[in-house]
């Protein structure tokens, strides 16, 4: 996943407002307990989420893949004052650590942590959303995309995880993808040349789309 130098990488972590406690606690459990650790935000893009939701200080944010809730306690420190992280998850067998870590934030009461498919649960979530960050099943990345743009508040940010795909979005041409391959490049390509919104493609560990609602 990590594209940047070692040694880079490392410099620009020592150059990075330091992961409190908290965060250190959550990285250190998800390491230890869960698997795929390597799925949880992390410092680097941790950061990056909490400091974009400072500066947009959304009254309504959208994350679809809870995991362990890094990312979750990231933006939910930038929301306004009586603001909410709608977090939609599958995995119910993280619910227990999720909802300790989300009380030891002390922005329990800011988070609104949902089990369950978001393909069903988005459409009944009446919006608007000031951000949203898309960190869940590759192949549905373009259908949460759609289920979520019409309601993006104007200027809302929209930023997915995962879009350089360990660099498989760089095949050969001619070159047979698998599934979830094809999914982000046809995720990339719908931001691309979708007209309601301006993008980015940040070379951030794994690769985040940003991309802002006209």
């Amino acid at each position: 996943m990590e594209f940047i130098d070692t040694a880079l990488l490392a410099y620009c972590e020592n150059h990075t407002s330091a992961e409190d406690e908290l965060l250190q606690k959550i990285t250190r459990e998800t390491q230890a307990k869960v698997m795929m650790p390597r799925m949880i935000s992390g410092h680097l893009q941790g950061k990056l989420l909490e400091l974009f939701t400072k500066m947009q200080n959304p009254h309504t944010i959208l994350e679809i893949g809870t995991y362990t809730g890094y990312s979750g306690i990231c933006m939910a420190r930038g929301l306004k004052p009586g603001g909410k992280l709608i977090t939609l998850d599958i995995n119910d067998e993280l619910e227990t650590m999720v909802r300790g870590f989300f009380e030891e934030s002390g922005l329990a009461g800011q988070i609104d942590y949902r089990l369950g498919n978001a393909l069903d649960i988005i459409p009944d979530l009446p919006g608007p959303f000031d951000m949203a960050f898309i960190d869940a099943d590759k192949i549905n990345y373009g259908k949460y995309y759609e289920l979520i743009i019409d309601k993006m508040s104007a200027g809302g940010i929209i930023l997915a995880d995962n879009v350089l795909w360990s660099g498989k979005v760089l095949t050969e041409k001619g070159k047979k993808t698998d599934k979830d391959t094809q999914a982000i490049l046809d995720f990339n390509k719908m931001i691309q040349e979708d007209p309601r919104v301006e993008n980015a493609l940040l070379p951030i560990r794994d690769g985040v789309m940003v991309a802002r609602k006209i």
